[in-house]
């Protein structure tokens, strides 16, 4: 008989595998796409992002408040991990750092949202 606490544990890991993957796979279409970018720091620190962002920051994609949790990224190589992030925690539904599925699309493309090295706007 499995324990219903193991269950929850199975459901769990799977969910992070499926995270992991889904960041991956997002931050590869994009390079791809732009024929242009590193997969590297977006592959291997896609773990730690869904903990970061799934489990420890708080945050939220529609509202602003002082004590609120800040992701900064100082390495242009992870931008395609930062804008998956993004999008993927629901900040491609309009709020005030949008990254829709469309600006995904344009990733290191003059004049887009989403540059190769982002910096502070």
């Amino acid at each position: 008989m499995v324990a219903e606490n193991d269950v929850c544990k199975v459901d769990n890991d799977a969910m992070d595998r499926l995270s992991v993957n889904s960041i991956r796979l997002l931050a590869a279409d994009m390079v791809d796409k732009a024929s242009s970018g590193h997969l590297g720091a977006p592959f291997g620190c896609a773990p730690l992002a869904n903990a970061l962002w799934g489990r420890i920051m708080k945050f939220s994609p529609r509202k602003r408040w002082m004590n609120r949790d800040r992701f900064v990224l100082s390495a242009g190589h992870a931008s395609a991990l930062q804008y998956s992030m993004l999008h993927l925690t629901g900040h491609g539904l309009g709020g005030p750092y949008d990254v829709s599925m469309d600006e995904l699309k344009l990733f290191r493309q003059a004049g887009s949202s989403t540059p190769g090295h982002p910096e502070f706007r």
